[in-house]
Order: structure tokens, then sequence, then C-alpha cells
């Protein structure tokens, strides 16, 4: 029964109209009253019924600690796990019990199935399913649609091409109006697995007979149509024996059907599902082996990703912080087994965020962002304070060229928030052998978590400090020594010229009045001077204009130098400060973090759906195993 849907095992399944005597025609190849009954609809779940015989001698089945050595017959249902019943009133309560619980107790139908085993040394072997009959007409709770529902019920078994169709029509009915033949029919066109059943021969009008049906002169059936004379409600209720029933009927078909009655009644129809289930196992044999063989080796995939009970904890935690620790280093070095294909990860997010990233954004940073013509020409001024200048003077360069480095700070100190992010990221992204052992044990999946991000967020102060301090140490000391800086000074050092004083003068002259307004003063003055107003829009002369030039000039030049030492430092300093520092001491920090003898236990502590479901993987591959065992024994016997 495990796996049963996945594997699409030979079954016969019962389709039949309501009340039409499907549970009775079960019953009697049974040969004992186990199942409900009554007038309407009563098998309202799927029934799945095995026979298996075992004889007195049989010790597969039987089994002195669950006491089944002694009887004859017995029945186990799937889920009372191994529950022994010999009390057939019992049986049938249970089964009543059961589709009550899931199915209601006001005439609702449920498709999952109840599993029951009736082993009997007087039974041939067979698998038989019982469905809810067809109805037209919802009654009592029953949906509108309880028709659609029925019939989807009775699809889900019988298109199984593995399993064998009986259909069960009542002698008093026309057979041209049978719904089980017309379902069968449909779903099974040639007829290949399909055997009719006519039930209540004895209920017949009065003259008439069932000749021509059971000859298949009405409609053709090519695995044939056998009539069987199932007990009366009244009988059921009188508690007629079954073994009394098949007396009756033989005794009937040899009365009514003499010529017939070889090929018709329940132990000819027992007969011949046998036949027709042996002969049919045997066409599925090779398709069934397949399967279950494919499955066991899915199964076995599955049971070893859920990883073996843990017995050595100690060397468990070791090993799993070990393979944590080398899938992370792993992860960062582009050395991990399973390379990632949809996206960037690890260290080369790491190299992007370097290179793409932060140094597009520093590219992005024009060295006089911020900074007007005006602005320079003001500064030049109040660095001179109120001596005329005769050079342009080095203070107001320093000024403003620091004033531009210190821009570089804000990208430099995100890009060491981006480096963290994603190495925290990594965590989450170190390798699926790790990430199995991670869902197995969800308390130390979130330690190691905490350590890590602990670890991280510790190295976040000292690489920031240190990229502060890169752009502190730029600030602290214009070098205008520098060799590369040095050549562009050289070429504009003809721009340094002391000016022409008679030129100033002049110009001064032609100026007049509106040297007042040259004069830039942040404070409104206490003497009788009108207000100077700062004149953002007027032309500037020849020796201002120059003077701008020359500190663009070295503004711009002395802040490439800069930038580049940056773009290279900053890098290099999350790589030392951060990254390497990570990469060197993960383990030892979980080592030290996690190790700890009180904690183990808590640690390796498993989540309960991964027990549960290895304990099932288990049982299912054990089951296709044992499967496997028993087809090949099958197909080396050669039965038939």
């Amino acid at each position: 029964t495990v796996g049963a849907d996945a594997i699409q095992l030979p079954q016969i399944v019962i389709l039949g109209s309501q009340s039409s005597g499907k549970s009775s025609v079960i019953e009697s190849l049974v040969g004992r009253s186990i199942l409900p009954r009554g007038v309407g609809i009563v098998t309202r779940r799927p029934l799945i019924l095995q026979l298996i015989y075992t004889p007195r001698d049989d010790r597969v089945h039987r089994s002195a600690e669950r006491g089944t050595i002694d009887p004859d017959e017995w029945i186990e249902f799937l889920h009372t796990k191994g529950k022994v019943y010999t009390d057939w009133d019992e049986v049938r309560r249970e089964i009543e019990k059961e589709t009550d619980r899931v199915a209601g107790s006001n005439k609702g139908i449920c498709p999952d199935p109840i599993s029951l085993k009736f082993f009997s040394t007087s039974v041939l072997s067979l698998t038989m399913v019982d469905l809810p009959g067809l109805t037209k007409v919802a009654v009592g709770e029953q949906p509108e649609d309880i028709e659609n529902q029925i019939k989807d019920l009775i699809l889900k078994f019988i298109q199984n091409p593995n399993s064998i169709i009986l259909a069960v029509s009542p002698a008093n009915m026309d057979m041209a109006t049978s719904e089980s033949l017309k379902i069968a029919r449909d779903i099974d066109p040639d007829g290949r697995r399909t055997l009719a059943v006519i039930t209540k021969l004895d209920l017949m009008d009065a003259g008439t007979d069932a000749i021509d049906i059971l000859c298949g002169r009405v409609i053709p059936v090519k695995l044939g149509i056998i009539g069987v004379i199932n007990r009366s409600q009244q009988d059921i209720i009188d508690k007629k024996d079954i073994k009394d029933a098949t007396k009756d009927e033989a005794s009937f078909l040899q009365r009514k059907y003499p010529t017939l009655a070889t090929r018709n009644g329940t132990p000819y129809l027992a007969k011949t599902l046998n036949r027709l289930l042996m002969h049919h196992i045997r066409d599925c044999l090779p398709e069934l082996k397949t399967r279950v063989n494919v499955m066991a080796s899915q199964f076995q995939t599955l049971l070893n990703s859920y990883g073996q009970e843990v017995v050595e904890k100690n060397t468990t935690l070791l090993q799993i912080i070990t393979k944590f620790a080398s899938s992370y280093v792993a992860t960062l070095d582009g050395t991990a087994r399973n390379i990632e294909t949809s996206e960037l990860c690890g260290g080369a997010r790491i190299c992007y965020i370097f290179h793409e990233t932060f140094g597009r954004t520093l590219d992005s940073i024009h060295p006089l962002t911020g900074l007007t013509s005006m602005d320079i020409l003001t500064a030049i001024r109040n660095s001179n304070g109120p001596r005329p200048a005769l050079f342009v003077p080095e203070v107001s360069f320093e000024l403003l060229v620091k004033r531009q480095i210190r821009r570089l700070e804000e990208p430099s100190l995100r890009c060491v928030e981006l480096a963290h992010e994603e190495m925290q990221r990594i965590i989450q992204h170190c390798g699926n052998e790790v990430q199995q052992e991670m869902l197995r044990f969800p308390k130390l999946h979130e330690k190691i978590i905490d350590v890590v991000t602990n670890l991280l967020r510790s190295r976040l102060s000292p690489t920031n400090t240190m990229v502060e301090n890169i752009v502190a140490i730029e600030l602290a000391y214009i070098n205008t020594r520098h060799p590369d800086f040095y050549k562009d000074m050289a070429n504009i050092g003809s721009m340094l010229k002391s000016p022409d004083l008679e030129t100033e003068r002049m110009n001064q002259v032609t100026e007049g009045d509106s040297q007042v307004a040259n004069i830039i003063s942040p404070i409104k003055p206490v003497n009788l001077l009108p207000a100077i107003p700062v004149q953002q829009g007027r032309r500037l002369n020849e020796r201002e204009q120059r003077d701008c030039e020359v500190i663009e000039r070295l503004i711009k030049s002395y802040f490439y130098l800069v930038r580049k030492m940056i773009q290279d430092s900053v890098p290099k300093s999350i790589m030392h400060f951060m990254v390497n520092f990570v990469k060197d001491n993960l383990q030892s920090e979980l080592v030290s973090s996690l190790y700890k003898a009180d904690q183990i236990e808590n640690l390796l502590c498993e989540s309960e759906h991964i027990g549960q479901r290895r304990k099932e993987a288990a049982e299912m591959l054990g089951a296709l195993q044992k499967a496997s065992q028993i087809i090949s024994e099958i197909r080396e016997t050669h039965v038939w």
C-alpha cells in the first residue's frame, strides 16, 4: 500500500450504480460479512481490500507476537498500525467509524481510501477497490455536484492502466442503460480490462431471463459477463451465512440456467478475477519493475539528503562547523563546487562592488563639484586677508582641494557597507550541503548566523575607521611635491607670474567706485559706508580669470591624484580588515562560540519534520526495495 498511487499497482476496481450490489459481490468473494450494508449510499470512501492467501505454514504473514499463528482468518487496517481484527462486527464498526471521521455522518463522500488486508486460508489473492455507487440526485447534506464528485473519484481509480474494471449491473435493469458499462467503455474502449458482473438474477420479472445478457448478445464484453446472486437485505438482517448463500446461488443457477451454471456464480467469478489479475500483473511487471526502481533511487537520494541520525554529537558539530566555514570561504574565493550561473554571488559580487559600483561612483565625482569661479575668487581673496595679492595664494588652493577631497569619504564608507552586506548575504548562499544541515538543525543554524553576524559587525568598525583614516591622511598633508602633481605644476608655472603693477593701477582707476563692490565683507561695517553687495553675476577681469583657472587646474590635478589613491586603498583596506580577517578567523570563532559541552545537545536537536520525513523516507525505501524483490521473485518463478 505504500506509494500505491505513484506506482499504479494492478488491482480490481468495482464500479456500479448505487445499490447495484457491489459490496455484496466483494463479500461473496471474501466469504465473510465484513462491509457495512444498508439502503442508499453506504460506501462513502474508497475501500482498498487486499485478499491475501495465508496457509497454515505461512511464516511471512503469521507471527506469534501479533497472535496470528492460529487464526484461519484475520483483518488488519492500515490506519490502526498492526492491530489484528477477528471479529467481523468490529471490522464493520471500524469501517463505519473511519468513514464518519473523514467524510462526516450525513451521506457525504471523501476520496481518501480506507485500506485493509484480509488474511485467510480460503481466499484467492486479489486486490479490490470498492467505490461509492454512481448516483444522480443529492440527498442529506450531499453537495449539489455529488454526481460529478463520485464520477471524478471513480475515474481516478479506473484511469490507472494497470487496473481491471469490474462493471456491476443489476439484472432487473436494462443493460443498455448501465452507467457502469458506459463509463468502463469510455475509459477502456478496447475492452481489454473490463469484466461485467450481473447481479440480482433472482429478482428479474417473471417470464424474463438473462440468457441473452450472459451470453453477450445484448452488449458484448471482451473479458466476459458473469452472473451472480447476492444475499438480499432480509438475508443480511437475518445474518444468513455467505457459505449458505453460495450454495443457494449454485442451486438457483442449476435450476434456472443449467447450461450456463458452470460459467457463472461467485466461485467462478473469484477464479476468473484471480486469473485475469495474474495475467494482468504479468503484463504490467516490466513497467512496474522500472517504476519501482526509479522511485527507490529517488527515495534513496531523499533519505541521503536528510542525513543519518546523530550518534557522536561532538564529531557531528565539528564537521558541520568545518563544512560551513569551508563552504563560506569557498564562496568568497570562488572555489565552490556548485557555481552559481543565474547571478553574481560571494567574492564576485565584492569584486563588482570594488571596481564597478565604488569605482564608477568615484569617477562620477567631478573635481570642481559645488565650486563656481566666484567661489574660487572669494576663497583667494579671503586667504589674503587685508594684504593685496602679488601671487595666487597657496592657502586658497589647500582649503579648496581639502573641501573637494572630503567628498570622497561618503562613497568610501558606503563601499565598506556594501561589502559587509554581501558577506552577510553569503551566509544564506554557501552551498546546498550546508543548507541541508542548517534545515536539519534550526537552533544550530540560528547560532551560526548569530556568530558570523557578530564577527562581521565587529569588523565593520575597524574597517570604517581605516577608511576614514585614509581620507584623513590625504587631508592632513597636501603634498604639492608629489611627482605626478609636480609635472602639472611645471605646466602651469607660466601662469603664476607677478601681475604688472601699472596695469593693476590702471584697472583700479577705470573700475572707480566699483572697487568698493569687489570687497566682500561677511559683517555689515559700523561706519557710514554703504553695505557691500555680493555680486555673483559680474564678469571677471583678466587677472581674476587667470587666477581662477590656475586654482581650478591645480585642484583638478591634485583631486585626480588623491581619487586614484583612494580608489586603490579602500578595497585593499576592506580586504585586509574585513574579508581576509573573517576568512582566517571564521572557523576558530565558530568553534570557540559553539563547541561547548553544555550547548551541544541543544544545538544538535533536529527539527521535528526532518526526523519525521527521514522515517517516512526510510519506510518508503524499505517498502520499495521489498516490492522490487517480490517482483524479481515473481519473474523468476514463472507462475503462469
